[in-house]
């Protein structure tokens, strides 16, 4: 979503990091493509200037000419100035101490709440929480069997029995209580814009259960409008805080940055897919580490021990490490890694990717994935334990098993034995990065966090990503152009044509 204010901030920082000192003139223009950059997101536009005059209070001249990186002084003040719009600290919830925790969902049609509300019990599952959905929107038609199919698939309680919604709701929060139901999510009815009926029906709601957090739910797609949305619902409700959906797609995401400046109310969590676990909490310096190209390490660490088979992923690297690494073991490296998401979502959030790898990945076609599977399934047990068996004939076997080219599977073994080779020489200690924390995934974090500040390289390098100026590690998409077409280099540096056939 923030892919081109990404872009433009990027620039302004890159231009003036390669500057030794930094004038008054130098300034005023990156902040004036930063206003434009803004604006072009589609942010408020009270927003952008009070953005831009408060980075400027932030670098005095005086200052910036008496440090050995100015450059890096701007950049730090533009991110300091993005984590203080985004929200600043992440929300802390706390809980009711007479459960039922009850969380009101309003918001317009369409935005997203009835899946938002599947989304947060699984949520509140996970942090050892049991959650109830109460169904309150009889107004869209299937709303309610909508949320019930959620429910069962979150294995969640559910609840929708009352004449009218303030019934359902009421009715919702005594079964909740006499089912020891800790935390209880109302869905209410939307409307296609903001009406008398809406507002009234969901005041009557939040009159008569008494919420302990009203969110509202914002398209992160409709830009300007979201803004005054939240404005009209905060003054029915009093909001406590705004729930972002569709964070993933490819808007200017310019409400995200002006919700909490105009309103005044923190975002509290955002999602960032279909899926039913694709919501957390909202961390607005993590956010502002992704848009200006710095990655999100923690979240992608919390991303895999969420998703992955954190048994399997041990035994699998250990293996990796020791030089034993098979085809079987690769398999399930590449069946964990598809669980985290596309190869797009994940290059986003690893630091120090160059820009051409990270579009490389976002164009890398997933499907591709599957192709690999179908080559290595049509290798035997004993191949796959043993690549060198591989010849030419078996390599020619496996191709027409798998309905792929001989040279596919060629470069598909010899892609394979170089990771081998590389994975075994970090484990080894040959010159390579250590694996941090393999055993421990709090150490895993805090080691890959302090890497990510402090050595980008290596740290890209561990993730999958080339360091600057080198080739893509063997397992990620290369990057498109650039190559030596149609020639070949041998190991004196020399280039030849190729031979006639």
């Amino acid at each position: 979503m923030f892919d081109a204010l990404s872009d433009r901030l990027e620039r302004v920082g890159s231009r003036l990091k390669s500057r030794g000192r930094i004038s008054a003139a130098d300034l005023a223009e990156a902040l004036a493509e930063i206003r434009s950059a803004l604006l072009e997101a589609d942010v408020e536009l009270g927003v952008a200037r009070a953005f831009c005059d408060n980075v400027a209070a932030r670098c005095s001249i005086e200052a910036l000419n008496k440090s050995l990186t100015p450059g890096q002084q701007v950049v730090k003040a533009v991110h300091e100035e993005l984590v203080q719009v985004l929200g600043g600290e992440p929300l802390k919830l706390t809980y009711a101490s007479r459960p039922p925790t009850i969380i009101l969902l309003a918001g317009l049609q369409g935005a997203g709440k009835t899946t938002t509300a599947g989304k947060l019990a699984v949520w509140f599952k996970s942090q050892g929480r049991n959650p109830m959905v109460v169904a309150a929107d009889l107004q869209r038609p299937a709303a309610v069997e909508q949320l019930r199919v959620l429910a069962d698939q979150a294995g969640v309680a559910f609840s929708s029995s009352g004449a009218n919604p303030v019934e359902v709701a009421s009715n919702g929060v005594e079964e909740a209580f006499r089912l020891g139901r800790d935390v209880l999510i109302l869905d209410t009815a939307g409307r296609l814009s903001i009406d008398e009926a809406l507002m009234a029906e969901v005041a009557a709601i939040s009159r008569a259960t008494k919420p302990n957090y009203t969110f509202l739910v914002l398209d992160a797609m409709t830009g300007q409008d979201a803004v005054q949305t939240a404005k009209a619902f905060d003054e029915t409700l009093a909001l406590d805080g705004v729930i972002l959906t569709k964070l993933d797609g490819d808007a200017r995401g310019g409400a995200a940055l002006s919700v909490k400046y105009v309103l005044g109310k923190p975002i509290a969590f955002a999602s960032t897919g279909e899926k039913l676990t694709d919501l957390d909490l909202f961390h607005p310096d993590r956010m502002a580490d992704r848009i200006l190209g710095m990655g999100d390490v923690l979240t992608l660490i919390e991303q895999a021990e969420r998703t992955m088979d954190t048994e399997k992923v041990a035994e699998s690297a250990g293996r990796m490490l020791s030089g034993q690494f098979s085809f079987d073991d690769f398999l399930e490296q590449m069946n964990q890694i598809k669980k985290m998401g596309s190869f797009g979502s994940i290059a986003r959030l690893i630091p120090g990717m160059g820009k051409q790898l990270k579009q490389a990945a976002e164009q890398f076609d997933d499907r591709e994935i599957a192709r690999i599977e179908g080559m290595v399934h049509s290798m035997t047990r004993a191949e796959r334990q043993n690549p060198d068996l591989l010849d030419r004939s078996r390599q020619a076997r496996v191709a027409r098993g798998s309905g792929r080219s001989v040279a596919e599977v060629a470069q598909l073994i010899k892609q394979f034995k170089q990771m081998a080779k590389m994975m075994k020489s970090l484990g080894s200690g040959g010159g390579g990065p250590q694996l941090p924390g393999l055993g421990n995934p709090l150490a895993m974090r805090k080691q890959l966090a302090g890497m990510a500040s402090s050595d980008q390289d290596q740290l890209s390098q561990l993730l999958g990503a080339a360091p600057n100026n080198a080739a893509s590690s063997p397992w990620m998409p290369k990057p498109s152009g650039g190559g030596t077409k149609g020639k070949s280099k041998k190991k004196g540096g020399r280039v030849t044509p190729p031979k006639p056939r």
